[in-house]
């Protein structure tokens, strides 16, 4: 996007001829107006790319010149023009939605500079509402910010898929949105508005999962006060979603195996069977085929659910996702915290792509949230991002990702000084994964 058309506002005359002759030499189409009313009357008729504006004139200030603008066009550019002793004002002026300030005097190279950038933010807004129209677009018709191929045809699997009561087992990553899937499958199928019940398998203790799934008698153990219903039980007529499901002992997962084949179980404490109706989607973040060989899950267990396989890939490998998924956060961490919605610099947006994303979409989500609170800067950099430069620097040195993984996940754990629960919330996942992971990496250097 290039400035064709611009406004120059200024009551003294000297300043306004100079800055005139300046953007006429850099191919500009300039139009002056000697005070901020007869500005402000030809903003009534005429279209500026952008406006170069002084601050203090008169009657009608520069400050009323940008908001009569932003009225018109709140996409407009609008350049403040300050004495030395008013910058104040001028950083007030870019709060208010004026895109930058010159201190005076200003040089020929200050305003070709100021233009650059002027054009720059103008692509960088464009590109953003493309992608933010098609990103739109495809939430309003799956609920879903995708642009790869990958999640295309994933989304057209579903359809097909929802339509059934198969078992479906979803592997991925954490943080690639295994979860939403399992929802987009119950609400496209014949059981949508049944129940669609969840079992985090990795939230519960391993002394309380078969009550949690089966339900209990009264008296049925110290502390079973009342007869309760179980997920299964809850469930019935819908789906159950069993989150993580590689995370329950290997002791409860022959009943779970009898429960699953024959929609059938007993409460703790009965033995009276109750029959039910379920549709079966499980999820696990674990590699399956090292979980069957290591004894961690049953293989008639893993074959009962794994009826259709969906593979959600992690987000460094559908990296055609990622600035829209960026500018979807950002717009709704925006809006939730009455905030204006920022455009990324080239610099940012190209560290979002080379970045690795251990946390995937969950730990994207997590870091335009956080750039949306901290509100830093006019704009969103590279800074902002608070990226670790030593994930996408290893990646070009041929090193294995589970190595950069590991001392991703190392390095933020000593930021955090070994608080887990900080650790797991900016790396995007889950505490109980990070400590799978850790445990894996202390098993890993013990060999």
């Amino acid at each position: 996007m290039r400035i064709k058309k611009v406004l120059v506002v200024d009551d003294e005359k000297l300043l306004r001829m100079l800055l005139e002759e300046m953007l006429t030499r850099l191919g500009k189409e300039v139009v002056v107006a000697k005070n901020g009313q007869e500005a402000v009357d030809i903003l009534q008729v005429e279209k500026f790319d952008a406006i170069f504006t002084d601050m203090k004139m008169g009657k009608t200030s520069g400050l009323q010149v940008l908001e009569e603008a932003k009225k018109k066009d709140p996409k407009a550019l609008v350049i403040i023009a300050t004495a030395f002793g008013t910058v104040e004002e001028a950083v007030t002026a870019t709060k208010r939605g004026a895109f930058h300030y010159l201190i005076k005097p200003f040089s020929f190279d200050a305003i070709e500079s100021i233009l650059q950038k002027a054009e720059e933010h103008m692509f960088l807004v464009e590109e953003n509402s493309y992608l933010r129209k098609e990103a739109l677009l495809q939430k309003s018709s799956s609920d879903f910010i995708f642009e790869s191929p990958a999640m295309k045809q994933i989304i057209k699997d579903i359809e097909k898929i929802s339509k059934s009561s198969a078992s479906v087992f979803i592997t991925g990553e954490s943080g690639t949105g295994k979860e939403k899937i399992a929802e987009k499958i119950h609400e496209l199928s014949p059981r949508k508005g049944k129940p669609f019940v969840k079992v985090n398998c990795a939230a519960i203790p391993d002394t309380l999962l078969e009550s949690e799934f089966f339900g209990h008698e009264k008296g049925a153990f110290t502390g079973a006060l009342a007869r309760r219903e179980g997920r299964f039980e809850l469930a019935n007529k819908g789906s159950l979603l069993l989150d993580e499901v590689t995370e329950i002992p290997l002791s409860l997962q022959p009943k779970l195996l009898r429960a699953i084949q024959e929609q059938e179980f007993e409460r703790v404490g009965s033995n009276k069977p109750t029959k039910v109706d379920i549709r079966f989607i499980a999820t696990s973040n674990r590699n399956m085929e090292e979980a069957v060989n290591k004894n961690i899950f049953r293989k008639d267990l893993f074959y009962r659910l794994n009826v259709v396989p969906i593979h959600l890939p992690p987000l460094r490998e559908r990296k055609e996702d990622i600035m829209a998924l960026a500018i979807y956060f950002l717009e709704k961490y925006s809006l939730e915290n009455n905030k204006k919605v920022k455009t990324f610099t080239k610099e940012a947006a190209n560290a979002l792509l080379e970045y690795q994303f251990p946390g995937n979409v969950r730990q994207l989500a997590n870091m335009m949230e956080r750039i949306v609170v901290l509100d830093r800067s006019d704009s969103i950099t590279k800074r902002d991002l608070s990226l670790e430069p030593s994930t996408i620097k290893t990646s070009v040195k041929g090193r294995s990702l589970k190595e950069v993984e590991a001392k991703h996940i190392l390095k933020t754990l000593e930021q955090q000084n070994h608080n887990k629960k900080k650790t797991a919330e900016i790396l995007g996942i889950t505490t109980r994964t990070l400590r799978n992971k850790l445990h894996e990496l202390n098993k890993e250097s013990e060999r």
